[in-house]
């Protein structure tokens, strides 16, 4: 017998599985991916006027889950979204992958920073501003060093700037809409509470 075969025979193998239980954490961060995906999906049918120039929606859910469970569930839910988006728009590892990657890069560590500014000034709108003017500044710092080596791709930064801002406000304040509803639902659930205890 070899020694190959009695080293077989003397630890035969035993069969192992390895169970991963997901959290509820991992739950509400694939529920919140999910509705980031549905909306990238569905803005890729947006007709562009153009190239690169668009609403942003899934940001929404980005700065919502920013807003509720903080930096790094909204980092999760964001790389999940640009790798899944991809894959179904069939553009994983090309170009608009990089671009949208990138443009997610410099958005989340932006609100990482925007995180310790003083929150009475730097609101749900502020932050998607911000956001907004970050992933247009990373895109196109990608083009110039890799797509358009070409001082004049920074000719089109004013048309997306004014995109931005316009994007970044209206998603800031769709933001800001959905989390006072969430404060009126809270504050009517508290009252309802107190009501039963004086009762």
């Amino acid at each position: 017998m070899s020694a190959w075969r009695w080293w077989d025979a003397a630890l035969p193998m035993t069969p192992s599985t390895i169970e991963l239980r997901p959290t509820a954490d991992d739950h509400r961060i694939a529920r919140y991916a999910a509705a980031a995906i549905v909306l990238t999906v569905a803005e890729a049918a947006i007709p562009l006027p153009l190239p690169g120039v668009k609403p942003g929606l899934a940001n929404i859910i980005t700065l919502l889950v920013l807003a509720r469970y903080g930096w790094r569930d909204a980092v999760w839910v964001t790389l999940l979204r640009v790798v899944a988006g991809s894959l179904l728009l069939g553009q994983f590892l090309a170009p608009g992958f990089f671009l949208s990657l990138t443009g997610a890069v410099f958005s989340l560590t932006t609100l990482g920073l925007a995180m310790a500014l003083p929150g009475r000034w730097f609101g749900p709108v502020s932050r998607s501003v911000l956001a907004a003017f970050a992933h247009i500044a990373g895109q196109l710092v990608l083009a110039r060093l890799w797509l358009v080596p070409h001082d004049g791709v920074f000719y089109l930064a004013p048309i997306f700037a004014v995109a931005a801002l316009v994007f970044g406000l209206a998603n800031g304040l769709a933001v800001a809409r959905l989390l006072a509803d969430d404060a009126e639902r809270q504050d009517g659930a508290q009252t309802k509470d107190g009501d039963v205890l004086a009762c």
